[in-house]
C-alpha cells in the first residue's frame, strides 16, 4: 500500500530549508557515515538525496498509519521547536509532548492515564464553577496545581491508548522517550543529525535537528501528509 502513496519532495527546497548542515566533524556518530556528503568549514554536510529517500519512506509510513486511523505522537521538547510542534500536532488532531518527557508515559501508561483523568476533572470543576466553594487560598492552590498539570498533560489529555508511532525531533534530548517506545514496540520516526545513531529510529530522517527552518520543513511535510491521508 505504501508504494501507491505519492510524496512530493524537492531537493532544492530541502537544501533551502538547511536540512543538509550537520555538526562539527569531531562529533560524527560512526553509523552516520553513509549519509555524509562532505565537509564544509569543518562541519559535515548530509547527502540530501539520501535525506529525501529516507524522509519519503517515513512519510509513506505516516500516511499508511493515519489512513488506518492510528495515532502519531509528536515529541519536540527543544525550546525552539515547541510552538512548531504544538501547532502542527493540533492542526492534525494528534497528541504532542513539548515539555520535559515524563518517565513512564509509555511504560507506565495506566498511572499517567489516572493523572490525566484527575487533570481533566479539575479542569471541568474550574470551568463549571465547582471550585468557587473553596477559600481564596485553596482556589489559588488549585490554580497552581492546574497550571502544573496543564504543562505536563495538555498535549496528551485525549490520548486514551498508546500511540502506534512517535515522531521524535531530537533523539539525544528525548532518549527516554525513544527507549520507552522501543520497550512498548511503538514505531519510532526520528530526525538524525550527524551526531546521532540512526539505528535508534525505525524511520530515520537524516537532517539538521537544530535549525528552525529544517524543523519547520519536516513538520510541514508531516502535517501535509497527515491531512492528505485523511482526505
Amino acid at each position: 500500500m505504501a508504494d501507491d502513496i505519492k510524496i512530493n519532495l524537492n531537493i532544492e527546497e530541502i537544501a533551502k530549508a538547511g536540512l543538509n548542515f550537520g555538526h562539527r566533524v569531531s562529533r560524527l556518530h560512526p553509523k552516520m557515515k553513509p549519509y555524509i556528503a562532505g565537509i564544509k568549514n569543518n562541519v559535515h554536510t548530509i547527502d540530501l538525496e539520501k535525506t529525501a529517500k529516507e524522509f519519503e519512506k517515513a512519510l509513506k509510513f505516516i500516511s499508511t498509519i493515519v489512513s488506518e486511523g492510528k495515532i502519531l505522537l509528536f515529541v519536540g521538547t527543544k525550546i525552539q521547536a515547541r510552538e512548531l510542534v504544538k501547532n502542527t500536532a493540533k492542526s492534525c488532531g494528534m497528541p504532542y509532548v513539548i515539555e520535559r518527557w515524563l518517565g513512564g508515559t509509555f511504560t507506565n501508561f495506566k498511572t499517567i492515564s489516572r493523572r490525566i483523568s484527575y487533570f481533566k476533572e479539575l479542569e471541568n470543576k474550574k470551568a463549571s464553577g465547582g471550585l468557587e466553594k473553596y477559600t481564596k487560598k485553596e482556589r489559588l492552590m488549585f490554580d497552581r496545581e492546574l497550571e502544573s498539570l496543564r504543562k505536563k498533560f495538555e498535549g496528551i489529555k485525549n490520548l486514551e491508548k498508546l500511540p502506534e508511532a512517535v515522531l521524535i525531533l531530537d533523539l539525544k534530548k528525548d532518549l527516554t522517550c525513544q527507549r520507552e517506545a522501543r520497550r512498548k514496540e511503538i514505531k519510532i520516526i526520528g530526525i538524525v543529525d550527524t551526531n546521532i545513531d540512526p539505528t535508534l529510529a525505525d524511520y530515520a530522517i537524516p537532517a539538521n535537528d537544530d535549525a528552525i527552518s529544517s524543523i519547520k520543513y519536516i513538520l510541514d511535510k508531516v502535517g501535509e501528509t497527515i491531512q492528505n491521508a485523511r482526505a
